[in-house]
This record gives C-alpha cells, structure tokens and sequence, in this order.
C-alpha cells in the first residue's frame, strides 16, 4: 500500500471510530488502539506534508493558534427566542398561529433546550468550512480552528447532504467533564469554574486549539437552514442530520397538538437533572417548513417557535444596600448588592432594582430578606420579600434626588418611570458610556479599544466625546496603563478602520435616544446623508415608515443641539462616513416606494433573501404576513394556502417571480 492510500485509509477508519464513539456512544476499538491509529497518522502526515488535509481526524488535537477571531456576518440570521412560561402561553400562540396559517393541521417538534454556547457550522460539497458564535445574531465571531477539536462536529459528512447549507446548534459541557475539569483545578491549587455553560462559551475565545481539545466538549445539533435542502419539515431535518453525521439527541418528539406539547415538557421538567447536560427549557418548533415560511418572523423572533423556559431557580439572601447606576443616555439605575449567594451555577452579588416605582411597589428595604430569580435563567432581579424577617427599624428607601456621579439633581418625565441625570456632557458615566456605545460591534466596530481603555483614555483627558478618538496617536496612547507598543497600534489602526463603516451604523453609533439598528437603517435609506437628516423635521420624520412621534422628536431634539452638530462637523472632517456610498445608491432607487410586498414560496432565479433585499433596496417594504396595507404577493413553488386565499379574499395581486422582476 503507498503512503496516499495508507494515510487515505487511516483517515477513514479513524473517523468511523470518531463517529462510533462521540455521536453513537458506541465504540468498536479501545481508546489505546485507537490512540497508536492517531499517532500512526500523525506521523505519516508530519514526514508527507503534500498530503494535507485541513479535515483530517490529526486536527481534533488542535496545536492552531488563534490571535484575533475575527467577525464573520450570517449568511442567515440568528434569531432570538420568545419565550413561555405557562400552558396558557402556548396556548395563545397555537391560537396566533391558527389565526396566521387558517383551518390547517398544525403539528410541532418538541427539542430540549440546551444550556450552551450558540453556534453556526457552515458545510461545502460535505466538508466543514467555518464555524461562527452566535454574536448578535447578525454576526459573530469565526472559531473554526477551535470547533474542529470537538469530537462529535464531523469534519465530513456523508449519505445525501446538500451541497451547501448551515447547521446551527449548541456547544456544551457535560456536567461529568465539568466536575472532573473542576477536581483537576482544586487539585492544582486554582479556583474552579463556576458552571458548565460559561466554561463552554469561554473555551471557544481560547487562542491555542490544543487546550480546547483537552476540553470535554460537545455539540449538539437542531436547527438547519440553507436553499434547497431536500427535507420540508424540522423532524425530517433532524433525521437527516442524523444520517449525514450529526449529534442530533433523540429525545425530539413530532406532537400532533399543544396537549402532547405540554405532556413532553412535563416530562422533562421532573427529568431534566437525569441528562448528562444541562437545559433550561424546551423549544417547541411548527413542523412544517412551509408553514413556518408562512409565519415568517417578528423584528427579534421567528413566530414559528417558542421556548418553553423552566420555573426559574429562586433563592433568598440578605439586601446590604442599594447603588444607583448612570447610563449613557443619563437613566439612572438602582442596583441591589447582595450578600453573595449560589444561583443557577453562578455566584449573585447585584440584581437590578429597575427603577422608583419598582423600589416601591416591593416596598424593598435595606437590610431586607429578599428573593432573587435570574430572568429568563440570565439577569437577577429582586422578585420579593420575606416581610417575616424585616426588621422593626426598617424604613422605606428614600430614592436619591441627584446624580450619584455629578450631583446635579434628577429628572423625571411624565410618563417615563426612570429618573434622569440632564447633565448630558458633563456626567463622566454618559460621556464614556456614548464613547463605548460608539465603539460597539454593532456600531463603529473599533477594534483594540475596549470599555477599560475609554475609562483610561477619559481619565486622562485625551478624550471627551467620541470625536476625540480620531485625534489620538500612538505616542498618546501608549503611556496608559498595560498598553503595550502594539497594543497601541492596534487600537489607532482599528479607529482609522472605522472610517469605513456604512453610513447607517455610524448614525446608530451616535448615540440619539430611540434609535436603535433597525430605526438607523430605515432613517438612512430614507434620508441618505447625515445633512438631510439634521434638517428634517418630526412632522416629516414620522412620516417614514414605523417611526413614531416619541423617535421624531427624539432624532430633532438631538440635531438641535449645538454640541452635538460641532462632533458631527469633526466626524466629517475626520472622513467618516455621514452618506449612503456612491456605490451603494447605484443600487437603490425609490421604484417601489409606497408599495408593500409579502413574500412566500420557493423561487428559481433569486433566493427568497435576495428578492427581500432588492425589495428593499428599491425603497420597498417587506412584511411577513397578509394585511389590507398589502400591494402585491410575490409567490413562487408551494406558496403557503392560507396565504393564497387570504390574498384572494382581500384581492390583493399575486404575481410570478418573472412579473416581479419584469416590474425591475
């Protein structure tokens, strides 16, 4: 046998033993024979290095070294959760649902809910190409190197896979690797990790992919997107997923109504400490693809799922004071400090408090015996009181009337529950926390600049706005504490960057109360340059679609202020981008203004994705379900029956893919 086909066949029966042992929990050889296999091919691809193979099985070792992971934007969205807590919760969405899809059967797919680091693995013709954290949902963090270490990611698939297509699922810890990672730090005199899911999330950010190979960590796979996959319902999808080479649990149950829905989630209610992994819920998903097509999805959520989330772990401890916190936008937020107690894997000092009325209404008082739950299992907050335990000399929180940072004395709106420091460019918290919000990914994106060095920058006097940081130089920046020479290269360079940025994530990054990404976007198309925007009024901003008066007023009340246009002025100077690029508006023109389309279908010439987007780049509107505000359906193979008739019904025109592009 020559050296090609030795390694070919060693790398073959290795994966086979790889797939045995991670995915089938069925091992055929020892882990002694399996090892000198491993060294066996090691050897060979180490004296031949023509035959290299980034999917070799030599690669789970790790040995590459990651420096900066860098951010890679989903070809397919990331969509958060709504979230359950009661039957009559899922109730009322199977009734949205019926509403949305009419008289049709509708059956779901009941999965446990994974207590891990999200994650999306891209594959090409079979092998994997890129694995990427969740992130924000529209872009994360590249971690392929690391991923390949995973024993249970296969590296090739097999059986009839698409060509190309997404698989997202969830990084976790073993709760026995977990413990037995732990005893190793006691024995060594470190401290251990406080719980599995965190350990996770952080073993994915290690530079060397040797060390997470020592990690008994695991990837459980739910969710498929991509064109043209071959299956037409979630159960299908998991199947599949199976037989191509996946970890796919089996304990994901096809239920015909929400009665079964609530059988399966009683279950693993009572059984959930019997898995060998963590869960904080169950995800019930509608089986059919069409129908979820037709659901389509909310600004954050697909309609067609919904986390059912497990009664939260609560425990008791002892209030030992409040402290009041500033925002960027001046909020002033009240924040308890606990004694330290264990809640759901993680030690809890602080919980939020929210505001005044909240302070109130729990009647909290210092030195209280209070409840604290973690939010959806994540943020702590103060759910009651043991009125039991309070003492006689209690006396009711006199909520702070000036600023904690700046003394300046406190706002409150009408209407509005949070006070409010007015000292906008005076107040350290709301300068350095514009700067931090101006660097943030889904803003300026600077890389080498993080929250710690604008404190230090702030401190220093070299910054006082964000406009600052384009003056900054290496010599200015590499005096700070634990700035090294590179360190300080790498910050100038990534503001110089910056500069790239589109116009609509820099006006996100400035910072106007209300307007998150989704109002940046719609305001930039709109209005296309920074100066056409400064000079619109609220009775013309509302007239843009989905902006309300409280946003208008907002966006005018920013541009009115002096301050505010003299940054604006300097970012300009500076080269930053404050209009739509020439080559974007080549591609955007106002043809289909007023005119709102509902997609549906599976279509030849474009993906339904790029048909959204040349929707909206010809100043369109793309909604996901039926209305009267509707222009035109565009439907291509299996439009969804509801769909059709309720369009029917309102005689709203159904046109072909080719009509649509035809009115291109």
């Amino acid at each position: 046998m020559n050296i090609a086909t030795k390694i070919a066949s060693l790398r073959k029966e290795l994966s086979q033993h790889n797939y045995n042992y991670y995915v089938l929990d069925s091992p055929e050889i020892s882990d002694f024979e399996f090892d000198s296999k491993l060294k066996e091919l090691q050897e060979l691809e180490a004296a031949h290095p023509e035959y290299f193979d980034t999917n070799s099985p030599t690669v789970r070792v790790g040995g590459m070294v990651t420096k900066n992971f860098e951010t890679v934007v989903h070809t397919y969205r990331m969509y958060s959760l709504d979230n359950s807590y009661s039957k009559e919760d899922l109730e009322d969405w199977e009734k949205r649902i019926q509403r949305i899809l009419g008289d049709v059967k509708v059956e779901f797919t009941c999965e446990l809910k994974y207590d891990g680091a999200s994650m999306s693995l891209t594959y090409e013709d079979g092998l994997l190409v890129r694995a990427v954290t969740r992130g924000d949902g529209f872009q994360g963090d590249e971690v392929t190197n690391n991923v390949k270490t995973i024993r249970s990611v296969p590296l090739k698939l097999k059986a009839d896979f698409p060509p190309k297509f997404d698989i997202r699922g969830e990084i976790i810890l073993p709760l026995e690797g977990f413990a037995k990672m732990n005893q190793e730090r006691i024995e060594a005199g470190e401290d251990p990790y406080m719980n599995p899911r965190n350990t996770a999330s952080g073993s994915l950010k290690l530079q060397d992919s040797a060390e997470v190979a020592k990690r008994p960590l695991e990837c459980l796979l739910y969710n498929i997107v991509g064109e043209n996959l071959g299956v037409s319902s979630q159960f299908e999808s998991l199947v599949k997923a199976k037989e191509w080479g996946f970890k796919v649990p089996e304990v994901a149950k096809l239920c015909k109504n929400t009665s079964e829905v609530l059988e399966f989630v009683d279950y693993w209610d009572q059984h959930r400490h019997e898995l060998p992994y963590e869960i904080d819920g169950v995800v019930v998903k509608v089986n059919s693809f069409q129908h979820q097509e037709e659901l389509g999805y909310t600004a954050k959520a697909p309609r067609w799922a919904m986390a059912y989330k497990f009664k939260a772990e609560q425990v008791s401890t002892s209030l030992e004071s409040i402290a009041y916190q500033v925002g960027r936008t001046g909020a002033i937020t009240p924040v308890a400090n606990l004694k330290p107690v264990l809640l759901a894997g993680t030690t809890v000092k602080r919980a939020s408090l929210h505001n005044a009325d909240q302070i109130e209404k729990l009647d909290v008082r210092i030195n209280d015996e209070v409840f604290v739950e973690k939010g959806g299992e994540i943020i702590p907050k103060i759910v009651g009181i043991d009125f039991t335990k309070r003492s006689p000399d209690a006396s009711p929180v006199d909520y702070i009337q000036n600023c904690p940072e700046c003394n300046t004395p406190l706002i409150r709106k009408e209407g509005e529950a949070q006070h409010y420091c007015p000292n906008t460019y005076g107040c350290p918290p709301q300068i350095t926390g514009r700067i931090q919000h101006f660097i943030s990914r889904k803003a300026m994106d600077i890389e080498g600049l993080g929250g710690e060095t604008v404190e230090l920058l702030f401190k220093e006097g070299l910054i006082d706005n964000y406009a600052d940081l384009y003056t900054l130089t290496k010599e200015d920046v590499i005096p700070l504490e634990r700035m090294a020479e590179k360190s300080a290269e790498n910050l100038v360079k990534g503001v110089e960057k910056s500069k790239e940025i589109p116009f609509e994530r820099v006006l996100f990054a400035l910072g106007i109360r209300f307007v998150g990404e989704t109002v940046a976007k719609k305001l930039a198309k709109e209005y296309k340059s920074i100066d056409a925007l400064i000079q619109a009024s609220a009775g013309e901003l509302i007239l843009v679609d989905e902006i309300g008066i409280k946003i208008a007023e907002s966006v005018v009340e920013f541009f009115q202020n002096e301050k505010n246009i003299e940054i604006i002025n300097r970012l300009r100077e500076y080269g930053v981008q404050l209009e739509i690029s020439a080559e974007q508006l080549e591609n955007i023109t106002e043809k289909f203004k007023g005119i709102t389309f509902v997609v549906s279908g599976v279509f030849e010439k474009v993906s339904r994705n790029e048909l959204k987007k040349l929707i909206e780049d010809n100043s369109g509107k793309v909604a996901s379900s039926i209305s009267s505000k509707t222009s035109y359906v565009v439907a291509g193979d299996n439009m969804g029956p509801s769909k059709k008739e309720k369009a029917e019904k309102l005689n709203i025109p159904i046109i072909s893919e080719d009509e649509f592009l035809d009115m291109l």
